[in-house]
Formats: structure tokens, sequence, C-alpha cells
């Protein structure tokens, strides 16, 4: 993992006085003034070392916030960062802390510490490299309109070195939308910009922000109606229609239509003892701050048994001996009637079937009472009709 931090624009160079005796000086060059990580994160802190000639070096380690006059504490032996860092110092003089787990109480001023084969001649860098603890988190507004732009800011409270920043909705990787610097744009925002936002750093995905909800206010989608209950609708049964929408802030108002009469209102619209003059096409009109929007029509169609049923007779006017006449039988139902019994009135059987009935060269006895026996899935009716045969003398 590599660190996150600050680098100043040169080298600091901290000169430290030895022993007179040996009329020199030693030096300790940090390479950056400052560091700014990631809470969690793993930090180094690196420099290079000089000390007068005729010393012999026995022991170098690193010490916070040191004070004049006190012996400080090496890390390694103190309780809180023993576990946490790690010393390396080389023949060429150079040296580096590992701080691992890097916490908000680690903000300190961490200084190399130089111990010699001389009482006297041991020294600390001062002032060292000042560690600075952040956290990230989102800056963004908590609602948006769909239409307008919104921009999410992944905010420090100190300035991290060439951070590449991720950003991620609902714990997914967002590839497809704008990201410049530390800055999430959200150009046109639409109802699928909900979500929940987090960024992290290139490195340090694992130490991702806080997330961030982001509600977007926009008119009904979706809208959609559904039959109760599903299947054919028989007259005289009930049905009730449920409108369901997707809104936000959600749809309190709905209207029913039926084709472009208004019916209803309410979030269900229920037919009880439907006829079959409520056959037709009805929609939902959703409704809420942002706008309204009509569902796509859904079909009732009511099954019914035959109704109106009439016969004629053709020719029309008077029916003489010799003559042919055709009873025809017309019936409204649904689904439409294919089933046509004949009968004459005083007969046990029929006389005939089909939409039509024909009897060539009629006979007085021919005259009487017929009906027609409409039928389909839903039940029968009958329809009747006088026939009177004049003899032809």
């Amino acid at each position: 993992m590599r660190s996150l931090r600050t680098a100043p624009p040169l080298p600091l160079v901290f000169l430290l006085m030895t022993a007179g005796a040996f009329g020199a000086e030693g030096s300790v060059k940090y390479n950056q003034q400052e560091i700014c990580a990631l809470k969690g994160s793993t930090v180094f802190m690196n420099g290079t070392f000089t000390h007068p000639e005729g010393l012999t070096v026995t022991k170098t380690f690193w010490v916070i916030d040191p004070i004049p006059g006190v012996e400080p504490t090496d890390l390694s032996k103190d309780p809180d960062y023993s576990s946490r860092v790690g010393f390396l110092t080389d023949e060429q003089k150079r040296f580096s802390l590992k701080l691992s787990d890097v916490m908000k109480k680690d903000e300190h001023w961490f200084c190399f510490r130089i111990i010699t084969n001389e009482e006297k001649a041991r020294w600390t860098g001062v002032p060292g490299v000042q560690l600075r603890v952040t956290e990230l988190h989102v800056e963004a507004p908590e609602e948006v309109t769909e239409g307008q732009t919104a921009d999410l800011t992944c905010k420090t409270t100190c300035s991290l070195t060439d951070p590449k920043f991720i950003w991620y909705k609902n714990g997914r990787p967002l590839t497809t939308k704008t990201i410049k610097n530390n800055q999430l744009h959200l150009q046109t925002v639409s109802s699928e910009d909900t979500g929940s936002y987090s960024c992290a750093v290139g490195g340090s995905q694992h130490l991702s922000s806080t997330a961030h909800s982001l509600r977007v206010r926009y008119p009904p989608k979706r809208v959609s109606v559904s039959i109760s209950p599903s299947g054919e609708i028989v007259e005289g049964s009930s049905v009730t229609l449920t409108c369901r929408s997707d809104g936000n802030p959600p749809v309190k108002i709905f209207s029913w239509f039926k084709g472009s009469t208004s019916v209803g209102e309410g979030k269900t619209y229920s037919i009880p003892n439907i006829r079959s003059e409520d056959s037709g096409e009805y929609t939902c009109q959703s409704q809420n701050d942002h706008g309204e929007r009509r569902s796509t029509a859904v079909q009732i169609n009511v099954l019914y048994p035959p109704k109106r049923v009439s016969v004629s007779i053709s020719p029309s006017g008077e029916i003489v001996e010799g003559s042919s006449v055709t009873l025809t039988c017309s019936s409204d139902g649904n689904p439409p009637v294919k089933n046509y019994t004949w009968y004459k009135e005083g007969g046990t059987s029929p006389v005939g079937s089909g939409h039509s009935y024909s009897i060539i060269n009629i006979t007085a006895d021919h005259t009487g009472l017929y009906y027609c026996e409409a039928q389909n899935d839903h039940g029968a009716l009958n329809g009747t009709v006088m026939v009177t045969v004049k003899s032809r003398w």
C-alpha cells in the first residue's frame, strides 16, 4: 500500500550541533516536512543524516514531540506504537519510519534521534515531520430534482499528494460518470441516479468514505394497471383495478378514466356487479408535485349470456302456400352465439339448427309459433316469431 502524503517544495534540513570537541556539525534532512494520511493507512517518513568524523553511531530511533532536556522515548518501546512502527537505517545514512494503521491520535511531530559512542554527542532532528490524519467524506446535496445537475465532492481536512479519486454508487465503482479531481459531476440527473455514494483514493480503496444518500425528485414513472381477479370477467362479478407507479415524492393522486371519461379517484377502482356496458379501455393517471403520467390502457371484456334475441322472416309480408320462407335468428352475447336451435311450438324435437331456418314449399300445416334458442358458454335465451300461412285459394 502506498502512503498518502504532501511534499514540500524543497527538502527541509535541520543542523544539529555535536560536542564541541569534534569541531563539526551533524545534520538530519527529511524528505518531507508534513504528511497528510488517511486514517487506517500506512505512511512512510524518510530522510538522510550526517555526523562528525570521529564519532560512531551506536543507535538510531524515532520519537514524537521531543521536549528539550528530557530524554525522549523510543517509539518501538512505546506500547501505543511498538506493534505499528518499523525503523530502517542503512550504510548510506538513509533512514525511514513505517507507521501502520494510522489513527487520529497519531497527529504529532515525528523526529529522528541519533546516539553515538560519546555520551554528549547525541541529538534529535527537530522539528521533524508533522503528521496530519484525515478521513474522506462526501459533500453533496441531500435531494435534487430530475433534469438538474449535481456535484458530489470528496472532502479531506488536509491535502493528499496526487490522489486519484474513485467513486462508488451502492458499493460499485462508477466508470461512466464525469470525475474531475475530487468531484463527481452528474449532468442531467435522472431517477436512476438515486442511490448511496462514497469515494476512495486509488491504492487505499478499502478506506472509503462513509456513504451519502442522494435522493432524486421526479414525476410519476412506470404507471401500470392490474386487474383482480385475473382471467375471464363474467357479468355479475366484481372487478377491482389497481394503479401502480413510481415517483418521488410518492404518488398520492390517482384518477381513473374509461376512454376519455373520468370514472373515479383513488389508487383502486372497483366495479361491483359488472355489466356488459362496463366493457372498454381503462387508464389510470398518477400525479405528484413534479408532474403526471397516464398508464397504458387495459381492456375489460365482460362475458355474458345471449341478450336481445330476435327472429326475422324473409321475405316479409304475406306467406302464401307453396312459397319459401327463411327465419333468421339475431342475438347479442359475449362470446358471440354460435349455437342456434329451432323449435315449433307444440313440438318436442328441434326442427332445425343454425343461424337461419328455411321452409321450402310451405303449407298450411307450417302455421304456428316458432322460436330460436341462442346459446353460448354463459347461458341461453329464446326469441319467437309467428308464421301464418294463407291458402293460395
